[in-house]
């Protein structure tokens, strides 16, 4: 470091403020002279400064984005909290799934439960019908993949909802739906809860009819509506529709299946050994009158 003399800094110091003055009065001249002066003088001086303010504003910068990072990292930090959260959450809920899983096995076991076979289907898609021999009935068109139609005979079509019909025709792509509405259409169902027996019939309108049930017993109003294992053509317990009473008394299906819009159809192949449902047993209330007759026998 270089060392200055007393008067020299003195000498300095007296001098500073004239030599300013100078610049001063001589910028002020020349801008007076000559205009663009100012404006050539900042740009020169902004490209002079132009890498200081780089290296100054890269630290900071720097410093945003680990602001930002550690933002972010402090976001994950609470993410992976909750998600330890659920995990042992889920765990619970995956013992309490072991435990009823093994009570379901051991209770099977003590029953002898033998599970239904799983029936075969294939989902193809309803193409326009032109019409045919029935009055009421739609073509699906089968995926060639799914081997030899011939097999889809006799399966059941259904929509997601219900029982749309079953299939009477087959060919290489394509397969025949005769619906539940047809009047050739006749349906074993089983009513209720009680599933007592009856039989739907098509009558080529939108609701089928119930025939047949059992004397004494008719159908209730908003009663489930299932197939029946009777005949053998119906693997039992297939939701059809509900019990209502038309204009003229008569007893009809609301069918679940929506029959006027059908897009896909699932074809279900069932085999032929399928089990009976066993009927729950329902008992009527005692009128007032039976349970006089009763006390006064005893």
């Amino acid at each position: 470091m270089i060392r200055l003399s007393v008067p020299f800094r003195q000498a300095l110091s007296r001098l500073s403020f004239p030599a300013t003055l100078a610049a001063s009065l001589g910028a002020v001249l020349i801008g007076r002279a000559d205009p663009n002066f100012s404006d050539h003088m900042r740009a020169g001086i902004d490209d002079l400064l132009a890498p200081l303010y780089m290296a100054v504003s890269g630290p900071i910068q720097a410093a945003e984005h680990g602001t930002g990072a550690i933002g972010h990292l402090f976001a994950l930090s609470q993410e992976n909290a909750q998600l330890r959260e659920q995990n042992a959450e889920l765990l619970q809920w995956q013992e309490v799934a072991m435990a009823l899983q093994a009570q379901n096995n051991a209770l099977k076991a003590s029953l002898n439960y033998v599970p239904s076979p799983t029936p075969q289907f294939s989902t193809g898609e309803v193409a326009a019908d032109l019409g045919g021999v029935y009055a009421r009935s739609v073509l699906v068109l089968v995926p060639p993949a799914n081997g030899n139609t011939q097999s889809l005979v006799g399966a059941v079509a259904m929509d997601g909802r219900g029982v749309a019909g079953r299939v009477v025709e087959a060919g290489g792509r394509s397969a025949r739906v005769l619906l539940i509405t047809d009047i050739n259409s006749r349906i074993p169902v089983a009513l209720g809860a009680d599933g007592a027996p009856a039989l739907m019939a098509g009558t080529n309108g939108p609701d089928p009819s119930l025939l047949y049930w059992a004397p004494g017993r008719p159908p209730a109003e908003g009663a489930m509506v299932l197939t029946s294992s009777q005949g053998g053509a119906f693997p039992p317990g297939l939701p059809v529709g509900v019990v209502h009473y038309d204009t003229q008394n008569n007893p009809v299906v609301l069918p679940l299946a929506n029959l006027d819009s059908l897009r896909l159809l699932r074809l279900f192949s069932y085999p032929d050994n399928l089990p009976e449902l066993t009927p729950i047993p329902h008992t009527k209330p005692e009128t007032k009158q039976a349970v006089k007759a009763r006390s006064r026998k005893r």
